[in-house]
């Protein structure tokens, strides 16, 4: 094992989700690159009274085989479900005989934006109809945000560093980047990292119509969201959740586990300017991205493709373009960009680690997936998007990008794995 943190280096050897487009990685993979969108008008509750009546649900959803009775299924909230059911499809990806390995050195971060809405909105009910004297025992245990990651490492006697990030939509890379420090700093060989979430509710929807921040767009609900398009008119909510494996390379090499990439550098940073408006020309997201260069030892002309954040919002898409092109400059003419959002929809918490998933198979396949719905050319929105049509080429280095209300970026660097 290297002694130096320096020296540790951290590879992604499993994948799981669980997404409007799929429930497994394979299927998810297959209809992002052939541009399928999961977005449609919402099921979950009569949303016709509401400003917003699209989502991306996940739909015909059977957490059983990751839970371990149909009494803890009903003990735990829609969001968590969705993030073991993740966390379970990794490890089965992994190929580790876990019975071989030790449980202490191996631990989970999968955090959520918001957590257990739907257990909330539920109990709520339950207060203002039948008295605080029906409330269920288990009601703070299931809508609390560290739950998802509390209930992996319990099913599975994982005993190392757990915790869960909350940071919005930067929330799952935020878990990705600290699974990633936690490893170089020796304190854990395996991390399971990501995010959950399931707030397509009507508190949830109804919050975010309050905010005009989501698409109207509800009589095409499959071309609402148009990440980089002039016509964009806000995003679509999306629900469900990734997590990844990561662990230390010589830990990896020597159970002979395969290896998707290797992650290499980690940006955190704050834009310290207002509640949802990303600061000016993007600049807390230039120095995010600028911060994970630094820490992987890439140059701007190593990186290949950039995930871009690109939640189809007027302001965001323009800020994140402009923060490119600072971080990028000429380069930023060459770079492959797209946003995986106008398929899956926004899917907040969970949206940083769907994504970093994204990332890892377009290094593994030599495959870029395509931003869909980008019809319409912004004048200010004028790099290239991968438009409609994924795009086969060499993916060497990777920026995912990942920016939350409240000021919070996030920025992960990988790069294919070279021994």
């Amino acid at each position: 094992m290297a002694s130096n943190w320096t020296e540790r280096r951290v590879v992604v050897t499993g994948l799981g989700v669980v997404t409007p487009l799929g429930h497994q990685v394979e299927a998810f993979w297959q209809n992002l690159l052939a541009g399928q969108c999961g977005i449609n008008r919402i099921t979950a509750f009569d949303a016709s009274g509401f400003d917003t009546q699209i989502a991306g649900e996940v739909r015909n959803f059977d957490p059983t085989p990751a839970l371990p009775s149909p009494k803890e299924i009903r003990r735990t909230d829609r969001y968590s479900q969705f993030g073991v059911y993740a966390a379970w499809q990794a490890m089965q990806d992994c190929g580790a005989d876990f019975n071989q390995l030790n449980r202490d050195e191996i631990g989970v971060i999968i955090g959520s934006g918001i957590g257990g809405l739907e257990t909330t909105t539920a109990q709520v009910k339950v207060l203002l109809e039948r008295g605080p004297g029906r409330l269920s025992p288990f009601m703070i245990p299931m809508l609390i945000s560290n739950m998802a990651s509390g209930l992996f490492s319990m099913y599975h006697n994982l005993r190392g560093p757990n915790f869960a990030t909350c940071s919005a939509c930067a929330t799952a890379n935020h878990a990705i980047g600290e699974a990633w420090r936690t490893i170089k700093m020796g304190e854990a060989q395996m991390m399971f990292a990501g995010g959950a979430e399931a707030t397509i509710v009507p508190i949830g929807i109804g919050g975010f119509c309050a905010m005009r921040a989501m698409s109207t767009r509800n009589d095409d609900p499959q071309r609402a969201s148009r990440p980089f398009d002039k016509e964009r008119d806000g995003f679509v909510m999306g629900e469900g959740a990734g997590v990844l494996v990561l662990e230390e390379l010589e830990h990896a090499k020597q159970r002979g586990g395969k290896i998707y990439c290797e992650i290499v550098g980690y940006g955190n940073t704050a834009d310290a300017y207002h509640l949802t408006a990303p600061s000016p020309n993007g600049e807390g997201a230039a120095r995010c991205m600028q911060m994970a260069l630094r820490g992987a030892g890439l140059s701007p002309a190593d990186i290949s493709y950039i995930n871009a954040h690109g939640t189809a919002t007027p302001q965001g898409d323009v800020c994140e373009t402009q923060a490119i092109k600072t971080v990028f400059g000429e380069h930023s003419r060459k770079l492959a960009v797209s946003s995986t959002k106008g398929a899956t929809g926004h899917m907040l918490g969970a949206a940083g680690a769907v994504e970093m998933t994204v990332c890892a198979l377009a290094i593994k396949h030599g495959v870029v997936p395509p931003t869909i719905n980008l019809l319409v050319p912004d004048p200010e929105c004028d790099l290239d998007y991968v438009a409609n049509t994924a795009r086969e080429m060499p993916v060497n280095a990777i920026i995912n990008n990942s920016f939350g209300f409240g000021g919070h970026n996030s920025s992960i660097a990988a790069r294919k794995f070279v021994g």
